[in-house]
Formats: structure tokens, sequence, C-alpha cells
């Protein structure tokens, strides 16, 4: 079974995160939220308290396929500052497995030199922190082994875009017109 991790920093988008983690599990994935401090209850910026499944130092990052960054402010921002999380993120990009962020959180990727040569998208008006990388403006862009999208209004089409490459394009499908979005 196919396993993501999401990691959570006080200040996250919640609903960025919860879902695209709602699309994963809907197509049989296994999504393991991840809190970057030494405590499971996060806080989201919109005053949301979300119960994170691990921390940081319980999980081995390797068991993952898929390492994600949700956005949001000032979640982002500690994100970027967690020096644990960041090294994973190189040496996942380096091994070749799958990286995903949203709205802000590929800033981190950027800052990281992951992005460089790569197609991205994010939050309108992060462009700058993407350093090397070919800003799309799409909603949601998968260059190689990342995969990053724009915002929230795109959580959504995130979880339907990692269902098609974690599990395949019929089972994302499948959930699309499931959960009704084939009709907006």
């Amino acid at each position: 079974m196919a396993e993501v991790y999401a990691f959570l920093a006080d200040g996250l988008e919640e609903v960025e995160c919860l879902a695209t983690a709602d699309v994963l599990v809907r197509a049989g994935v296994k999504v393991t939220l991840v809190s970057i401090s030494d405590k499971r209850e996060v806080t989201g910026s919109h005053g949301f308290t979300v119960m994170a499944d691990a921390t940081i130092g319980e999980i081995d990052f390797k068991k993952a396929d898929v390492l994600f960054l949700p956005g949001g402010m000032p979640g982002t921002r500690h994100l970027s500052e967690c020096r644990v999380l960041c090294d994973a993120l190189v040496t996942a990009n380096e091994e070749g497995r799958r990286l995903a962020a949203i709205c802000a959180g590929p800033s981190v990727l950027g800052g990281l030199g992951i992005l460089r040569g790569k197609k991205a998208t994010c939050y309108p008006g992060f462009e700058g922190a993407l350093a090397g990388a070919e800003i799309t403006g799409d909603g949601v862009v998968t260059d190689g082994n990342v995969t990053t999208a724009r915002g929230l209004g795109y959580a959504l089409d995130l979880g339907l875009e990692l269902a098609g490459l974690l599990i395949d394009e019929k089972t994302a499908s499948h959930i699309k017109t499931a959960i009704q979005y084939d009709q907006v």
C-alpha cells in the first residue's frame, strides 16, 4: 500500500492538508499526519486543531512514497525552519522519491533547490521563492518526482493527481465522480 506523510506545523492551512489527505485515503493510500514538533496537537492558521498520527521523531522517512507539504502561514515558514524535514526532503529528492507541496509549501522546496529546472506552481506572491523553477501558474503541476499546487482551491485536484500517480487514473476518476467533483 502506498503511503504519504503529510507534514503539519502550527499555522498550516488545514483544508489544504485534509482535503488532499481525504482524497488519497479514498484511493486506498495510507496517509500519516506528521507533526514537525514534539507534540501531536497542531493548530492551523484558522484556529482548527488537528491531531497528528505521529511526531517527526517517530517516523522513518524512507517508508513514505510521498512527502507532502501543506501551505499556510506561518506554517510554511515553520516547515522551512525544520532541519530534520528539510534534510529528508533533499535526500528523498536525490533518491527520486515523490514530493508534493501546495500553496506556499512549494517555497520550501524552492529554498532547498529542489525545483531548479522543473515546472512548478504556487500561491501568487511566492513565485520568487521557487528558485530556478519554470512557473506555470497552473492549478496542479507534476514535473518528474515533484507535484505542486497553487492553493486551497486546488487541494482536491492535488489529491486526485497524487492518487492517479500512486494508484492509477481509473481510481482517481472514480473518486472524482464519487465525491461529485465532476459536477462542479
